[in-house]
């Protein structure tokens, strides 16, 4: 009996094949219309780039830098074409006839046209550059087509905690890059953690001079071991901070802060006790990891979790809260400031007195209704100063705030009760492959993560409008987000392998209309593509399975195994003797043919290595020719 474990055959060549010959033409994400015409634009050094306003020159820059990149020539910049000069012309006219960040490209033999205004010919541009295959000889031979593309979301949206670990100013700049590049617009900087203060507020220096330093982190998955004593320190000054927001301005991106309340607030107490509702307590403190500085018992936490000392709901600390918003908002002009507002463990507002006083004064219910009074009064002094507040699915819990959105990351059910509220909702669930600090298969191959099991494939296959919505709540979903968060997490190499590729295929469930979502397409042609691209500019990413490759026992006597190599320009390795395979191991050059023994097992054994040395987890498929 012959199985087949089924594969598409790929011509891995060169770069300009899998772009010229794909129906998206290499774009990530997939665009709205593409119509592949006959031939091409030969862009060589004798094309001139038009571009006749000044609002369009940064974007003028960053396509010419491209060219000059991949191309080895920089284009001669102009204001209009010479009679039968080939051209790149990019142009607002008639853009305001598209929708919102939208943009047409036309490509011929004589022209590209690429028409949008703003952040539409910005993600014109970056959707040319996608299409544009590697240089072939003297030029780079662009596929005539035309394409229509404008987003489905206008919230697409990519979140990093630099509580747990803290990232530069210039991993920070890269990041925005990579998101642009993908057309998410939108980055969520949670900025304020159990374990580390990470923006300078003047008027309350502490905040920065004791909570953004901790002496050490827990060694191991939580609750870990021991801690490693090694401190681990950082903040943005607000100098830094302005920096990062205007840079992420000209990416079209917008920046939402987090500060987080009434929860996850160990760093602010560590710095001023008096926030606390037990102040003289240092029961929050990690009992196995002490305090050894000058503040005893005071730092911010060492370990991962949830802990019981939060904000107190006093009006020292509704003051604190107003000044380090004041500060925030001048930094951030978005409409937005994240408030937090989940995993805040209501033990020590059941022992305080002045709690359950408030709670009696108030008329309240219990503590999640003081919750929402706490969440409540910090939304009303946003909106007295022009700003909306964002918190996470718990703010739903004790009655939600008047004009909040709801950021959903337990399951989709919070977004679902606050779109039936009227209230906007973003899309985020863990449960749907939207928290990619979880690891990316089940090989024990993956380093070491919070848990679960979310790969690509499993974020690209969610639909962020719940089915359960009527069309007019369905309105209210903003858009979708995906979340990293650093506990385990230190460093940038492994955030870049924690985000890729799954920062694609959010993006595609972010932009792309649902019709066009093509899992095959996305993961066979397109993804190879860029994954190499990826391994060309030194980007770390996690290196895909090999495609056709299952992970289901397959039975027969003679089984045919169509295995590909998921990145462009690598090699699948195997063995069948039970080792681990490696780059001395035989590689896939064409079907594989096992004949496997009657009444025997034998295990298939992969591993992907890139150009450059990356490596795949190890795969096993369990062949089996016993007797049922």
């Amino acid at each position: 009996m012959k199985k087949v474990i089924s594969g598409l055959v790929l011509a891995f060549v060169t770069l300009s094949v899998s772009a010229q010959t794909d129906a998206n033409l290499g774009i990530i994400p997939a665009p709205v219309s593409v119509v592949r015409q006959s031939g091409f634009f030969k862009l060589d050094k004798t094309v001139v780039l038009v571009s006749n306003e000044t609002a369009n020159a940064a974007t003028a820059d960053m396509l010419n830098a491209f060219i000059a990149g991949n191309g080895g020539f920089a284009l001669r910049t102009t204001k209009s074409a010479a009679s039968g000069e080939r051209a790149i012309l990019l142009s607002s006219d008639g853009a305001d006839q598209l929708p919102a960040e939208g943009y047409l490209i036309d490509v011929n033999a004589k022209t590209i046209k690429v028409t949008g205004k703003g952040a539409g010919l910005f993600y014109g541009v970056q959707s040319l550059i996608q299409m544009m295959p590697e240089k072939k000889g003297q030029e780079i031979d662009v596929p005539a087509s035309t394409i229509q593309d404008y987003p489905r979301f206008k919230y697409r949206g990519m979140h990093l905690d630099v509580g747990r670990h803290f990232f530069s100013v210039a991993f920070v700049k890269k990041y925005l890059d990579l998101m642009s590049a993908y057309k998410l617009n939108n980055f969520h900087w949670h900025l304020t953690e159990d374990q580390g203060w990470r923006i300078e507020i003047k008027k309350y220096p502490k905040l920065t001079s004791v909570g953004s330093v901790r002496a050490g982190s827990v060694i191991g998955h939580h609750p870990g071991v021991t801690t490693d004593n090694t401190p681990v320190k950082g903040y943005y000054t607000q100098e830094e901070v302005k920096e990062v927001v205007a840079y992420a301005a000209r990416k079209f991106i917008n920046v939402i802060p987090e500060i987080e309340m009434p929860g996850h607030a160990s760093a602010a107490i560590a710095a001023y006790p008096q926030l606390s509702c037990f102040p003289d307590r240092d029961t929050y403190i990690d009992p196995k990891a002490p305090w050894s500085g000058s503040r005893k018992g005071k730092q911010p936490q060492q370990t991962w979790g949830v802990f019981d000392d939060v904000f107190a709901p006093t009006e020292y600390t509704f003051g604190f809260l107003e000044d380090v918003l004041d500060e925030v908002m001048v930094l951030f002009p978005s409409k937005y400031i994240h408030i937090g507002g989940d995993e805040s463990p209501k033990e020590y507002w059941k022992q305080s007195p002045f709690c359950q006083q408030l709670i009696k004064e108030k008329g309240l219910k219990d503590e999640h209704e003081l919750q929402s009074y706490f969440i409540s009064r910090i939304e009303k002094y946003l909106n007295s100063k022009g700003r909306n507040i964002i918190g996470w699915d718990e703010i739903l819990e004790g009655g939600l705030a008047p004009n909040a959105t709801v950021m959903s990351w337990r399951g989709v059910e919070g977004g679902i009760a606050a779109a039936k509220l009227n209230h906007n909702v973003i899309m985020t669930p863990g449960s749907n492959g939207l928290y990619v600090d979880h690891a990316q298969s089940s090989s024990p191959d993956e380093p070491v993560n919070i848990g679960g099991n979310s790969p690509y494939s499993k974020a690209y296959s969610y639909d962020p409008v719940p089915a359960e919505l009527s069309d007019d709540q369905k309105k209210f979903i903003e858009g979708v987000q995906a979340n990293i968060w650093t506990e385990y997490v230190e460093n940038e190499g492994k955030l870049e392998y924690q985000i890729f590729p799954r920062m694609m295929a959010l993006s595609e469930i972010a932009w792309s209309p649902v019709a066009r979502k093509d899992f095959k397409n996305f993961s066979e042609e397109r993804l190879p593509l860029h994954l190499a691209r990826l391994d060309k500019a030194g980007i770390n990413y996690w290196v895909p399975t090999p495609i056709g490759q299952s992970d289901k026992q397959i039975d027969g006597d003679e089984i045919t195994a169509d295995l590909k190599a998921p990145v462009l320009g690598s090699k699948v390795y195997y063995t069948l003797d039970g080792t681990r395979p490696s780059e001395v191991s035989n590689s896939v050059k064409s079907p594989l043919k096992v004949s496997v023994p009657k009444g025997k097992k034998l295990e298939l054994k992969t591993i992907v290595i890139t150009s450059t040395g990356k490596r795949s987890v190890v795969s096993t498929t369990v062949l089996n020719n016993e007797a049922k």
